[in-house]
């Protein structure tokens, strides 16, 4: 299943359960409230990203970093708002298997790629008449630190600062948020890097271009 069929059916899955919730929620017409709209709505957000760089000859979402900050949401209308975060997060790889270079001189035991990130989304979302919705939108991502770590059998090693990370990294990013109770909500967010988030790498143990592929789950809670 390709990355976009996966990121309906989540999406699809999302909007299920909020049907499902407030089905059971009509039931019970006491757990309604009426909230008056606001042109601007300000929270906080906190979870964990999943993580994987494609191109470093892993497959899995082993790594798992942190991904908190601030959001604020601008009602557009009924049906549409901006909103934007300042996050720090979380980025990068693990290791799940032992793998041989490609010249098969080396066995590399251990491989970890550690990202840290400030970053700003900006997202344009439809909401349902419960307040769950469904976004889309790009982030500008600004390195803290970055490294990684490669073990191998025979022991070798090797420059590091000749493959330095971008100081810059662009994504797209596609997004569900489930309104659970009130200002409560549930989130989860694919993202991808547009760009490369490293420069050409020509040593053995990956691809030459890298990309941040990355799931977030977090729990959003707006004022």
């Amino acid at each position: 299943m390709n990355k976009s069929r996966k990121l309906g059916t989540i999406l699809s899955v999302i909007l299920l359960l909020n049907s499902i919730f407030f089905h059971a929620a009509a039931q019970n017409p006491s757990s309604y409230y009426v909230e008056e709209p606001k042109t601007f709505t300000g929270g906080l957000v906190g979870g964990v990203n999943f993580c994987q760089v494609d191109g470093d000859n892993y497959a899995g979402y082993y790594k798992i970093g942190v991904n908190a900050g601030a959001v604020l949401y601008y009602r557009l209308s009924n049906t549409f708002s901006l909103n934007m975060e300042l996050l720090y997060t979380q980025k990068g790889s693990r290791s799940n298997f032992r793998k041989n270079s490609s010249s098969n001189i080396y066995t590399v035991v251990n491989q970890k790629i550690n990202l840290s990130y400030a970053e700003i989304p900006v997202i344009l979302n439809l909401y349902d008449k419960h307040k769950s919705h469904v976004g889309a939108g790009f982030s500008y991502a600004q390195l803290i630190s970055g490294d990684e770590t490669i073990e191998t059998v025979p022991t070798n090693t090797y420059d590091q600062s000749l493959y330095p990370f971008r100081k810059v990294d662009i994504n797209f990013i596609a997004q569900g948020n489930l309104h659970l109770i009130k200002g409560l909500y549930a989130n989860l967010r694919f993202q991808y890097s547009l760009l490369p988030m490293r420069k050409t790498v020509d040593y053995e143990f990956a691809r030459s271009q890298q990309f941040n592929n990355t799931w977030v789950l977090r729990v959003m809670y707006l004022f």
